[in-house]
Parts: structure tokens; sequence; C-alpha cells
């Protein structure tokens, strides 16, 4: 099959740093292509050298075996690379027609032909089995919906080599599923998909082939027929993964956070949260799955001290957590890793020596009268990064120099070290690779079997099926049911994030029992 795409001996370099070094890579026409590695390997500068936002420092780019030279995304776009990226580029309040003509110049000069073009975008949604409506709202769209839209618009635009960057992280299991039948769709008349992710399994169903990056550097290109999970994980990291999760059984069952009815107000009168109530008991994770965006990160920022409720209780043991500020929370056992580790995580201009003690720094083991022991903050901090394997020259360097990975170390280490009694993590592996993600699983698991109550809250089903001794499911600031992993399947999990209640799902599934007993025993329907 001939190639559509080829890198050939790409180098982007920066001050300082070696971001790509003699990458290669081919594209084949109808083809899904996954790009693996590690945080920090390379994979989003060579992307963002392919879609025109780079400029590399050396090597060629062919297009259907002609070599081209752009720099900028609408020369990118122009040779027919369109890129969809994780966080949409998208106007809430315009409609889709709106969205996508945005920037172009096709549709008339003076006025737009609106209609034309929503009809040539409907055509484009039947055509590739997504189910758009070219006149509503992005703002009332769902975000898979939302998705759909980046996809047609980049179509719309002429692309044909797609390149979609981890585009899984906000979508429902049933969602997912629409996404890989229109990937395959595309693939079947010509296109090209350049798939980002580091979900494996979804990696293994949806590629052809994967090329894997280590330290900047094309370490190879492999058939998906030839790996499993496994071996794709240690390709990537040089190293076997653990992909196991072993459990203590817990005797302590006393409930430290207990939430009752909480509710939250939005503008416009729409509830955030909506009589939320939960328990978390010592030595348990409880998990909270959801897409993004139905109240998760206001249920956190109320229990943290960050924002107010409007009515409900929270307690952890004797502490009113609605009336407390977030030092008094943060003094008195708990801890909290936020769902962004650049933004709320840390201060990226600080070192990393300023960054582990910004929850302590007051306390007397780092100073007197005011005064920070430089010794002892240096002592403490030596002795975190060693052991949480944070990869940095030392304590000195800024955050905003480490990968991803080693910035939510750095997190994990300052929180975790606390000792607390409850460590609400939010996110805690959002954008890491197999490895960093492994290592955090295991901190948090030891955490929970020392007996530390865990809220977890994750778009990853995969990861809240994993880690969590019960799983809370959230839909427009509502619970929707609480359940065991072992007692439930991801494809239930999936209908209540869709905003199906649990008792709906439980009569849903014994609906299908029943049909599923009829066909294979040729049973007569009454």
């Amino acid at each position: 099959m001939a190639n559509v795409l080829e890198m050939k001996n790409i180098y982007k370099i920066f001050p300082g740093v070696v971001a790509n070094a003699d990458v290669n890579l081919e594209v084949r026409k109808g083809e899904v292509h996954t790009l693996l590695g590690e945080n920090g390997a390379g994979k989003s500068t060579l992307m963002n050298c392919l879609c025109g936002l780079y400029r590399p420092t050396s090597g060629d780019i062919y297009i259907d075996g002609k070599q081209v030279e752009f720099s900028s995304a609408k020369g990118a776009m122009a040779m027919g690379i369109g890129m969809v990226h994780q966080h949409f580029m998208l106007i809430p309040t315009m409609t889709v027609t709106e969205n996508i003509l945005i920037g172009s110049k096709d549709y008339g000069a003076i006025r737009l032909d609106l209609k034309t073009a929503a009809n040539k975008i409907a055509a484009l949604a039947e055509q590739y089995h997504m189910n758009i409506d070219p006149n509503a709202k992005v703002g009332d769209l769902s975000v898979g919906a939302r998705q759909r839209v980046e996809i047609i618009k980049a179509l719309f635009r002429g692309a044909r080599i797609l390149i979609l960057d981890e585009p899984t992280a906000v979508l429902t299991p049933q969602e997912t599923a629409e996404l890989f039948l229109m990937i395959r769709s595309l693939t079947k008349n010509g296109f090209s998909v350049l798939f980002i992710s580091h979900k494996l399994n979804e990696v293994k169903e949806i590629s052809d082939r994967v090329t894997v990056l280590r330290q900047g550097r094309t370490f190879g290109t492999y058939d998906i027929g030839e790996c499993d999970a496994c071996d794709l994980a240690r390709l990537m990291v040089g190293r076997d993964i653990n992909f196991t999760i072993e459990r203590k059984e817990q005797g302590d069952t006393r409930g430290i956070l207990t939430i009752e009815n909480l509710s939250l107000d939005c503008e416009g009168g729409k509830k955030t949260l909506d009589e939320v109530s939960l328990t978390v008991h010592a030595g348990e994770i409880l998990g909270i799955a959801g897409v993004d965006g139905n109240g998760q990160s206001e249920l956190v920022e109320c229990l943290t001290g960050l924002r107010k409720a409007g009515s409900g209780k929270a307690s952890f043991r004797n502490m009113d957590l609605l009336s407390s500020s977030t030092r008094t929370i943060m003094s008195n056992g708990v801890s909290h890793i936020p769902q962004d580790r650049q933004k709320t995580g840390l201060v990226m201009q600080m070192t990393l020596a300023e960054n582990i003690i910004l929850q302590d720094y007051y306390r007397p083991a780092f100073g007197k009268g005011g005064m920070i022991s430089r010794r002892s903050v240096e002592e403490y901090s030596d002795r975190l990064i060693h052991d949480f394997g944070v990869k940095t020259p030392g304590r000195e360097e800024l955050a905003q120099n480490l990968s991803g990975g080693n910035q939510q170390k750095v997190i994990i280490a300052r929180e975790i070290s606390r000792k607390p009694e409850l460590l609400i993590a939010m996110h805690p592996t959002r954008g890491l690779d197999v490895g960093a993600i492994e290592y955090i699983h295991k901190k948090i698991m030891e955490e929970r079997d020392a007996g530390t109550g865990v809220l977890l809250v994750s778009t990853e089903i995969e990861e809240i099926m994993k880690l969590s001794d019960r799983v809370a499911v959230m839909y427009e600031g509502r619970v929707m049911g609480i359940v065991r992993p072992a007692e439930t399947t991801v494809q239930e999990l999936g209908l209540m994030m869709g905003g199906m209640r649990q008792g709906d799902v439980n009569c849903r599934a014994d609906q299908q029992a029943v049909a599923d007993e009829i066909l294979q025993n040729d049973i007569p329907a009454e």
C-alpha cells in the first residue's frame, strides 16, 4: 500500500533541548497509524511539525511522494493535514455550521451562504456515520457530538490525513465505540488517521500499525497484530509493566467523609450539584465516574474549601468542610491532588523544593518565627524526590522544565507524604504514559491499604474499575448510582454516565439477558 505521508530524519531542536532527533514516520493511505511514547518522548513536537505549528530544524516531509514545506497550520491544511486537539476549539454560542465556517472564504465574499454550507456538512455527517445537526448550537451538544463537529470541520476543509490527539479522553464507552466506527468509515474511504493515545487496549483495537518514540527518536514501527497491550507497554518504556492490582481486605469500615444532599446552583438556575450524597470509608477507594463537566470539579472544590456550596452537609471526622477554609481542611488530615497539575497543582515558575513545601511551609518542621529553614527544606525535598522517583537534575529545577509525568510525581509526593486520612485525587493520571500510571496507581493503593480513605475522580473507566472498591457515577450533577466493580460492567457504567439511573440500567440488563436466553435456546417469545 502506498505511503500518503513520510517524515524523514526530522530534527526539532529548542534552546538546550533536542525534542526530536532523526525521527522517521511512514503512514499508508487508508490506515490508522498510532504514535506511542512516554511523556516527553517527542510525540507532540513531531505532530506540531506536521500540522504547521513548528518548523522542523532539519528533515523532510513528503505528501503523496512530493516534498512539502509549510510554516503555518493554514499551509498544512492546504496540503490535506487536519488535527483534532484534545481540547476542542469551538465557540459554544455559535451553531455547528458557523463554527465550521470560521476562517473560510468559500461561502460568500460579502454574506455567508449558510444554507449551502449546512447541506454539505449534513452530507459529510451522513456519509461518515456522524449524527450531527448543522443548525444546532454547539453549547447544547454532548462532548461526543462536539468532537464529531471538530472532525467534520477538518474534513470540510479538505483534510485527508487526520491527527486525533487523545480522542477518547472525554468520551463514554458508547461514544468511543461510535468514534471507532467513524474512524473505520473514514479509512475505508481512503483517509489516513494518525492516532495518539495512552490507552493501550484502544490502541490495540483501532490501529493497523504503531510507531514508538523513545527519548525523541524512532524506536520502531510494528504491525498491531504482532503486539498485545503488554508488548506495547514494554516497547514504550523499555520494561515490563504490571497491570494487575493487589488489594488487602480492610477491617476498618468507619465512614470518614460523609456528604449529604449537597447542592450547588450555577448561573441560569441549573443545578451543578443536585442532592449529592456519598460516604467514603477508611481504607476504601470510592471512585467517581463520569464525563468531564458533570459536577465532579464543583464537588471537589466544595469539599476542599475552594467553593461555597448552596446547601447540604459535608463532614470529615467532626469537621464541617463546607464552612472551613482550605488551609484548615488541609491542616487536619486531608490531601488534595488537583485536576490540573500546571494550573492548580504547581507554581510552574518555582523550584521543586518550593513546590514540595507549598502546603506546609508554615509548620515548625520547616522553620521558626516566620523564617524558613533552608536546610530542612533541602533535606525534605531531596528525600521526596528520591523516594518518589522524580527525574530531575535537582531540587532547584523549575517545575515548568519537568515532563508531565514528573510534574505529577512531585504533586503525588507532596500530598501523600503529608500522611493524610483522606486523599482526594482528581484525574491523577490524566495524560500520562503507562509507566507513570503504573507508579501512581501503586502509590494510591498503598494509601488505601494503609487505611486512608480515597475519593478518586477520573474519566478513565478502566482506572476507576481497576482501583475502586465502589463506584459512584455522576451525570449533570446527580449521582446515577453506586456500584461495585465486580458486580457491574463497563457498558453499564457507560449507560449511567450517559444519564440512565442504576435501576433502569439493571432493568435493561435483565431484559437483555432474557433476550439472549431466547436466542440461545430457541425459546418462543410470548
